[in-house]
């Protein structure tokens, strides 16, 4: 039975086309507080397209989202992350010329007002604000196990590292909702088991929310309340894993069986 907690997100008859190209058609579903849905589907079935819409990248053609109950279907990313949505990308987005510590610091902007009228004379003040920024990077740098990568530049690691990292630059955001986007693609089956580990650690120790597109129906099964199955721009079915799992329309649009 799902839990009866409080919707944190709501699309709408949500459309979004490339000129003759429909990437979504009319999609709705609604994400509840503290819960890990995950979005599956074939290739081009329109995953991505719903997470770029609902922090920005996109603009949908028709219909709106909600997040807190607030509209935000028209804001720009920046705006949608300070309330409190972030992400991570298929192709990570990390300034790779950095260390893992000044990335984590980076992300940190959206929390920081900077003035420097204010850092002139209340230099105090400001040295306080970074020390506490710091602080909060570096219990996500323990919380994520990089404490032997946090000076390491991050072009130089692994990909399943950089990939760890990408999270905890999300997490620095301090999100309420978090979008992660096929999170364990390339990685091995050690890198995996890490990576759901620890998104399972956000979502029970954190208690945020998390829409999850993936491809590794092991894991998506594993952790998923709730799965909702594209298939190109149409939403073809919405429910608990073992219901997706006998669904025949699932079965025969992603899972490859015939009737």
């Amino acid at each position: 039975m799902e839990k009866q907690l409080k919707t944190i997100l709501k699309l709408e008859d949500l459309n979004l086309s490339f000129g003759s190209l429909s990437a979504l058609l009319n999609v709705n579903f609604e994400v509840k507080q503290n819960q890990i849905l995950s979005i599956i589907g074939p290739n081009g079935a329109g995953k991505t397209c719903i997470l770029n819409c609902i922090n920005g990248f996109y603009r949908p053609n028709r219909g709106r989202i909600f997040f807190e109950e607030k509209d935000i279907t028209r804001l720009s990313s920046p705006k949608i992350a300070k309330l409190g949505i972030a992400r991570t990308f298929q192709n990570i987005q990390l300034f790779i010329g950095m260390t893992t510590v000044e990335n984590l610091m980076a992300a940190r902007h959206i929390h920081l007002k900077p003035s420097p009228l204010a850092a002139a004379i209340f230099f105090g003040w400001e040295r306080k604000k970074e020390i506490k920024h710091r602080r909060i990077v570096e219990e996500i740098i323990d919380f994520l196990d990089l404490e032997p990568y946090r000076k390491k530049v991050v072009g130089t690691l692994a990909y399943g590292l950089r990939k760890r990292i990408d999270l905890a630059r999300a997490l620095a955001l301090e999100p309420e909702l978090l979008l992660l986007d096929e999170p364990m693609a390339g990685m091995n089956t050690e890198e995996k088991e890490d990576m759901t580990r620890f998104i399972l650690d956000i979502y029970e120790l954190r208690k945020i929310s998390i829409i999850l597109v993936e491809h590794d129906m092991g894991v998506v099964m594993d952790i998923s309340e709730r799965i909702i199955v594209m298939d190109f721009g149409h939403k073809i079915a919405d429910g608990a894993p073992k219901e997706i799992k006998r669904n025949p329309k699932v079965l025969k649009a992603y899972l490859g069986e015939k009737d």
